[in-house]
């Protein structure tokens, strides 16, 4: 089965890895283009990229895939390389760019795309992220055959898996890219033997994962401990939920809801496990943070040599 592959960072190439190390022919991968990145802000390749360039794949990378769009050269370009490899099939795990029609119904067997949620759950660009946000108790990977909606397509496969009370947005990525590489293969093998069975998503359950924004990083000390604690979570690693203490922006990494009650924002308590600071129901133990420019570290550490005392306050609409 001939493959083409579109997808762009670090969740995408676990798939691709697994398609390529299945053996399947992967003719074409389609990624971003390279973007400026660290302190530098030198050009740098996708993850995707990357890992096609060191097994010889061929690469490209429109900066849009609308032949009447602002980028046609681009589109018609990957159009005819398209044409020329004649895909099966093609694969699709966050790329970043809309598929137009012309290139859903290219491949024989249609846009195959891999979903970081159990569909029709948190359609969107950031399902991850809103799922430690909600407090879901799972979430999972959809196997979807797309069209030309946003992730309306009929589902192919599933699979959940349980969301942990320690998991941030990093450690749950990377237990979902390794299952969807799994199932995009299992999928493949089934698509062969005629063995896929499509089904339409649920009306019921349609909730959408907006884009993550960095403006949502500021905490909000007068929203309830728990929701605070899942955003802190789910903002790891970006963009990293902050807070302004003492005229100094932190970042917060980990946090555990605890007893306590006071003004929003300010600190209850300090001890070696961390200090207390109140929130607008309940409280929060502050566990591991970073100054700016600095490492991650434990609250004990952090506390060291500061002027961090009870009744110091936190800016209760963050930065």
């Amino acid at each position: 089965m001939r493959i083409a592959f579109a997808g762009t960072p670090e969740f995408a190439r676990v798939a691709l890895a697994r398609l390529h190390a299945a053996g399947h022919a992967v003719a074409l991968v389609l990624t971003q283009p390279d973007r400026p990145a660290g302190r530098g802000m030198k050009l740098h390749a996708s993850a995707v990229k990357q890992f096609a360039q060191q097994h010889g794949l061929a690469v490209a990378q429109p900066r849009s895939l609308r032949l009447d769009g602002k980028h046609p050269d681009d589109a018609g370009a990957a159009r005819e390389s398209l044409m020329q490899v004649a895909p099966d099939v093609m694969v699709v795990a966050a790329y970043g760019l809309i598929l137009p029609q012309w290139l859903l119904a290219l491949p024989r067997l249609g846009c195959l795309n891999i979903h970081a949620s159990l569909l029709p759950r948190w359609r969107g660009a950031a399902p991850i992220q809103r799922a430690i946000e909600a407090g879901d108790a799972q979430t999972g990977i959809t196997i979807m055959q797309m069209d030309a909606g946003l992730d309306t397509g009929d589902m192919l496969m599933a699979e959940a898996v349980a969301i942990r009370a320690d998991d941030s947005s990093a450690s749950l990525h990377d237990r979902l890219a390794d299952l969807g590489g799994r199932l995009i293969v299992s999928a493949l093998e089934l698509s062969a033997r005629g063995g896929l069975v499509a089904t339409p998503q649920p009306a019921d359950g349609i909730c959408y994962a907006r884009k993550i924004d960095k403006a949502e990083a500021a905490i909000d000390w007068n929203c309830p401990a728990p929701l605070i604690e899942r955003r802190i979570r789910a903002f790891d690693p970006f963009p990293g939920a902050s807070a302004s203490l003492a005229q100094e922006t932190v970042k917060i990494w980990r946090a555990e809801t605890c007893a306590g009650q006071g003004s929003p924002g300010t600190v209850l308590a300090t001890d070696d496990g961390g200090f207390r600071v109140a929130c607008g129901e309940g409280a929060l133990r502050l566990v591991v943070l970073q100054r700016p420019g600095g490492k991650r570290l434990p609250a004990r550490a952090f506390l060291h040599g500061s002027k961090v005392v009870a009744g110091s306050r936190f800016d209760t609409a963050g930065p």
